[in-house]
């Protein structure tokens, strides 16, 4: 049986036994802007296109994400005491919100609802909290996460076609009311 819990300190790398870390899609979302004028408009598409993006989680990494973890707005899956996937939020109190800066979970376990899990129990969290919306950054080209997102309840709220050094990626950031 699958737990979520509130997540602690991580004293070690789970992610080094987690399998394939990334995403890989036959889908993306192609992004267009123009500006004419005083005008500014941009135009977001489902293209298709492959695209594969690997990561590496290192122990600087770790540490980053400790500090997010220590304010204790974070979630864990667990499998029989074993930590399995990780939800990792920051509160921002400048605008009222609660962040979610990484969603990982263990490649064989993907596929049996821990992300809704982890959705339900960052909605409880920011609803405790009082934030008036859950928001979260993404690359255009992880097209399962974005529809994973919408499905939620999520929608785009806004683009950066400058935020990573890979010009093919552009940033999109979604949020969702929280109702309280």
């Amino acid at each position: 049986m699958i737990n979520i819990e509130k997540l602690e300190k991580l004293t070690s790398n789970p992610t080094l036994s987690w399998g394939f870390n990334g995403y890989e899609t036959d889908k993306i979302f192609s992004i267009s802007t123009i500006e004419i004028g005083t005008s500014f408009e941009f135009n977001i598409r489902e293209k298709n296109q492959s695209y594969k993006k690997v990561w590496k989680t290192t122990s600087e990494d770790i540490d980053d994400l400790n500090e997010i973890i220590e304010k204790g707005n974070s979630f864990g899956a667990f499998e029989n005491g074993e930590l399995i996937g990780w939800a990792i939020c920051d509160f921002r109190a400048w605008n009222n919100s609660l962040f979610i800066e990484n969603i990982l979970i263990n490649e064989k376990f993907r596929g049996q609802s821990i992300g809704k899990l982890f959705i339900k129990n960052i909605n409880r969290k920011a609803r405790e909290l009082q934030c008036r919306m859950v928001e979260l950054e993404i690359q255009n080209t992880n097209y399962p996460a974005i529809k994973f997102y919408q499905k939620a309840g999520f929608a785009i709220t806004g683009i950066n076609t400058k935020l990573y050094k890979d010009s093919t990626e552009t940033a999109l950031f979604m949020s969702f009311d929280v109702l309280l």
